[in-house]
């Protein structure tokens, strides 16, 4: 079984519904034996914005994503861009060694400093429920890349 750190941007009600279904999935998938989810991080006495509030935010999620076995990343388009912090995110899981599985439910071109750095592409949550995080099949991504 596998510790997940589940990266993906929230700031958005169709974003957070994405990520909020993909919190209840890896629930139940019998190979995850727990996951990390940013948007659920809370920080009792911080003023969200401030720079404590930042560099706390920063370390705790880096200390989760080198505690986890495997990080699923949510590439979550705005106009042509997949958000700049779950990039970050995808960088220092791989500078880790830590295998990334994406989760792209939504069209657009992948980078391919993003296609060519994961183990596998998922497509939709079905795909995700029935993953096994235990075995990571691969599952490349075959389209266009920039």
């Amino acid at each position: 079984m596998k510790r997940i750190y589940l990266a993906g941007p929230f700031f958005d009600d169709e974003q957070v519904e994405r990520i909020e279904k993909l919190e209840k999935i890896l629930t139940n998938n019998s190979t995850v034996e727990s996951f990390f989810s940013p948007r659920t991080t809370n920080l009792p006495g911080e003023e969200p914005g401030t720079p404590e509030w930042a560099n706390k935010i920063y370390h705790d999620d880096v200390n989760e994503i080198l505690k986890a076995d495997l990080v699923l990343a949510v590439i979550d388009f705005t106009g042509d861009n997949v958000d700049s912090g779950t990039a970050f995110e995808i960088g220092y899981a791989v500078a880790n060694h830590k295998p990334v599985i994406v989760f792209h439910e939504k069209t657009g071109i992948v980078n391919l400093m993003i296609s060519e750095s994961i183990r596998s592409y998922l497509t939709t949550f079905e795909d995700v429920k029935k993953y096994d995080f235990d075995k990571m099949p691969v599952k490349k991504y075959n389209g266009p890349v920039i």
